[in-house]
């Protein structure tokens, strides 16, 4: 019993920390203007605690929505970029419907005038 009780704070601890941190949390800027997105995360506290990533307009491939049925529903808005992995643009625990995944997915393929593809 004590081992699940040690193991129990230790997890907590790591939950408190990523809820005070607001590790995850940041921002998008799309940028038609200059062309340019930014991608703005923060992570744990450390080196690597600001995560930002910018790239041009013209080298995003398409808007991808990955969509995963049944107990654990999963509605996921990734952003392909040529060269390298594709980016997710929600956060793990919004929960969105359908119609409003495709709703996001619509405005933003809109605005960057790349295609929508569906998984």
């Amino acid at each position: 019993m004590s081992f699940y009780g040690i193991a129990g704070l230790f997890i907590s601890a790591y939950l408190w920390s990523t809820i005070l941190w607001n590790v995850g949390s940041g921002y998008d800027r799309f940028d038609r203007k200059e062309g340019i997105v930014c991608l703005f995360r923060w992570g744990f506290p450390g080196k690597n605690r600001r995560v930002f990533l910018q790239f041009l307009i013209k080298d995003i491939q398409s808007v991808r929505i990955e969509m995963k049925e049944g107990i654990y529903a999963r509605r996921v808005l990734y952003m392909e970029i040529r060269g390298q992995a594709a980016i997710p643009l929600t956060r793990t625990d919004e929960n969105f419907t359908p119609r409003e995944v495709e709703q996001k997915a619509a405005e933003l393929a809109y605005f960057l005038r790349v295609p929508i593809e569906v998984f």
